[in-house]
């Protein structure tokens, strides 16, 4: 189910009018930069997952893509997200903002425009497919190289950087594969087309260093999930045929979540079946986001509490973000 009001420039306005001109820089050259963001069902409610550290990454993306100043601050953009996902009724759902250049740029000078802020929710089900946590999914190595880090910025969520993304999972989803994995420039192991890797042997989990990958919030979740079950944890660089011999690789990300690799470019993953370590950190993950684990409370802002400051502003304030540094 789609979003019945959108969150545009301060203020819900009914789905059918969230638009832009068609003459817009952010839709012509990709100068935009967003989220991916779920809400989940708790005993108290929907709750947003991580929702502050996505907000700050937003706001960081816009800083790396060197956007002009965001008019709204971190907790007006929070406040909003919460007030779409409660206008539309949802209690799991993906949020994705849209920071986009609205005005200007058409001479690439992405700092002499105006930014504006949309906010969307929608109803979204297993990314990698309703089988994927039970059974896991089929991978390859792309053709396609991951970004080179001084090509184009790996640690900002830049709309126009996802071409690579969409180029390898087509090509693997033709090619009969549910996920592409990505190579660095290097040569070795980067991540997925929309997740991280990781991979366990000998009763160690690896993933891959963060220099040319983008440093996703899931990620860093399972690192800590990892380590608080007790788990050995390393970060370090994975060549291919590591992916090969591993016990078990498992991807994750905001809309994947947690989902096993079975099968990578024609191989068995250890049993080809979704091995222990990754069971473990499934379930532990699942508790975190559903308000079952009361260690990781933290990690949620409830939609339905005491309410926030609101986020339909008729003039937004200037932004003490660090996007506007």
């Amino acid at each position: 189910m789609q979003s019945k009001q959108v969150w545009m420039n301060g203020r819900l306005v009914p789905a059918e009018q969230a638009t832009v001109p068609f003459l817009n820089t952010g839709l012509h050259y990709g100068l935009a930069v967003f989220e991916g963001i779920r809400a989940y069902r708790t005993a108290r409610g929907p709750a947003v997952f991580r929702l502050r550290e996505h907000v700050e990454r937003l706001l960081h993306s816009a800083h790396v893509l060197a956007m002009p100043a965001i008019p709204w601050s971190e907790p007006e953009i929070v406040a909003a997200v919460r007030e779409v996902v409660a206008a539309n009724g949802f209690d799991d759902c993906y949020v994705r903002p849209l920071i986009y250049l609205s005005e200007g740029g058409w001479n690439l000078d992405v700092g002499n425009g105006k930014a504006s802020l949309g906010i969307a929710v929608w109803e979204w089900g297993p990314y990698l497919g309703a089988e994927a946590r039970e059974a896991g999914v089929r991978a390859n190595v792309s053709s396609f190289t991951r970004h080179h880090p001084n090509v184009m910025m790996t640690k900002a969520k830049i709309a126009g950087n996802y071409a690579n993304s969409a180029l390898a999972k087509t090509e693997s989803v033709r090619l009969g594969f549910d996920e592409a994995i990505m190579l660095d420039p290097s040569g070795f192991v980067a991540e997925c087309t929309g997740e991280n890797l990781f991979l366990v042997r000998d009763a160690a989990l690896v993933t891959t260093p963060t220099a040319t990958i983008l440093e996703g919030i899931t990620r860093d979740s399972i690192l800590t999930l990892a380590r608080d079950l007790g788990h050995e944890v390393h970060e370090e660089p994975v060549s291919r045929d590591q992916l090969y011999l591993a016990d078990e690789v498992f991807v994750c990300g905001t809309a994947a979540e947690v989902v096993a690799l079975r099968e990578i470019d024609g191989r068995k993953v250890g049993s080809g079946r979704v091995g222990p370590f990754t069971r473990s950190l499934q379930q532990a993950f699942h508790a975190a986001v559903r308000g079952e684990n009361a260690r990781y409370e933290r990690w949620l802002t409830y939609v339905r509490d005491a309410p926030a400051e609101r986020a339909d502003l008729a003039t937004p304030l200037p932004s003490t973000s660090r996007a506007s540094s």
